[in-house]
């Protein structure tokens, strides 16, 4: 299965040439709106970075924020350590043993991307409810 880029899925900021021609037009006369449409972009984006420009001098786009790391990228040595030492552990249990405050389809996705599996060894006897 194939996963979407989330990072695609952004979109780009717009550049300072572009900002710089809707504030010329703005400080010229033309309307924000008027604006808007000639540069096709949003009259809410340009109300936006006139405000913006207005309350704090700013023009530039502003840095993107990111979340928190993936736990497949703090966490990948201790997660390949565990599985290799306890392979027959569940979810719930792993997270116990690396003290993760992380919910279990967090935990699995880590160990989806790390291409790690927890699977029950086959080599154990089977339980008593499976013989009837």
């Amino acid at each position: 299965m194939v996963r979407p880029n989330r990072r695609t899925a952004v979109p780009r900021s717009y550049s300072m040439d572009l900002r710089v021609r809707v504030l010329a037009d703005c400080d010229a006369g033309m309307a924000p709106k008027d604006a808007a449409a000639k540069y096709t972009v949003s009259p809410a984006w340009v109300r936006r970075l006139l405000q913006r420009r207005r309350e704090t001098g700013e023009t530039a786009p502003r840095p993107r924020r990111h979340g928190p790391r993936p736990l497949r990228e703090t966490h990948a040595d201790a997660l390949r350590q565990a599985v290799a030492a306890r392979p027959d552990d569940t979810l719930v249990e792993l997270r116990e043993a690396l003290s993760l405050d992380v919910a279990l389809s967090t935990l699995w996705q880590a160990l989806d991307a790390l291409g790690l599996s927890l699977k029950k060894s086959r080599s154990g006897r089977p339980s008593r409810t499976a013989r009837t």
